[in-house]
């Protein structure tokens, strides 16, 4: 199957939801948060659907496998800060936002790896 654009994508698409969940939950955290790990929460889960996005625009096998890597990295960043976010505020549930990005991050490796192997 051809897949016409990355919007097809589901990872894209539980990427964008990952996204969604992380500005409502990150909007319950102390304004003191707002330029720090609010922040970084937001741009973290940014870069993974915009990773993935320009990745496939570049249409090159090689620079999708790259940009699905940095989508993979900020995943990892990602899930630290909410780590960090569990422990620093407790009252803040992230339970869809760690199932999301538990997703995504079991998707995401299976693409690079299912990429590799058209070499």
């Amino acid at each position: 199957m051809y897949i016409k654009s990355y919007k097809e994508l589901i990872v894209w698409q539980k990427s964008i939801a990952l996204v969604k969940n992380i500005y409502r939950f990150t909007e319950d955290f102390p304004k003191t948060e707002i330029y720090g790990l609010s922040a970084q929460m937001r741009r973290s889960a940014i870069s993974i659907p915009s990773n993935i996005a320009e990745g496939y625009k570049r249409r090159g096998r090689k620079e999708f496998l790259q940009f699905l890597s940095i989508a993979e990295a900020s995943a990892a960043e990602l899930e630290t800060q909410i780590i960090i976010t569990r422990e620093l505020y407790p009252t803040i549930s992230v339970a869809t936002a760690e199932s999301l990005l538990n997703e995504i991050q079991k998707m995401l490796p299976v693409m690079i790896q299912k990429l590799n192997a058209q070499r």
